[in-house]
């Protein structure tokens, strides 16, 4: 079995309507493109049916991609305010050494936004923020140079 990940309900509901999109739009879609291209006569040095079958070959990929997806996770309660960074949680926190501050939400593999400040439950700052509390100080190890976080916030 693979292994199960924890998501937002938000993620869970984006996937379900990407993965309806794709087999009720875009397959369809690919299929006429795939006729229309076959009606074209020789198939040998058709670049239209070409690129037809590379699409189609996208979009099975990743319908194949997000059934499996849905099939192994598990939806994380409503982040709801704790004194404990967990998953969905957001973190404020101040580089001990050089007082430079930053705020995260700690959200699944699957979730990972950098633009949107929303980092990996695996990398190795949330690794050390989860389970903490506001005033910890952590080291975030696991990385070239380890350096100490304290925890400011909890969200």
């Amino acid at each position: 079995m693979e292994n199960i990940i924890e998501i937002t309900k938000e993620k869970k509901t984006e996937l379900e309507t990407e993965l309806k999109n794709l087999v009720d739009v875009e397959r369809p879609n690919v299929i006429k493109e795939l006729s229309a291209a076959r009606d074209q006569g020789d198939l040998s040095e058709n670049a239209d049916y070409d690129a037809a079958k590379n699409r189609q070959g996208e979009v099975e990929s990743r319908i194949n991609e997000i059934q499996t997806t849905l099939k192994n996770v598990k939806v994380i309660s409503s982040v709801t305010k704790s004194d404990r960074v967990k998953l969905g949680s957001t973190v404020s926190y101040t580089n001990v050494k050089d007082g430079e501050q930053a705020t995260y939400t700690i959200v699944s593999e699957i979730e990972v936004d950098p633009e949107n400040n929303k980092i990996s439950n695996l990398c190795p700052v949330a690794k050390c923020l989860i389970g903490r509390s506001v005033g910890d100080t952590v080291e975030v190890t696991n990385i070239k140079t380890p350096y100490k976080i304290k925890i400011t916030k909890i969200q």
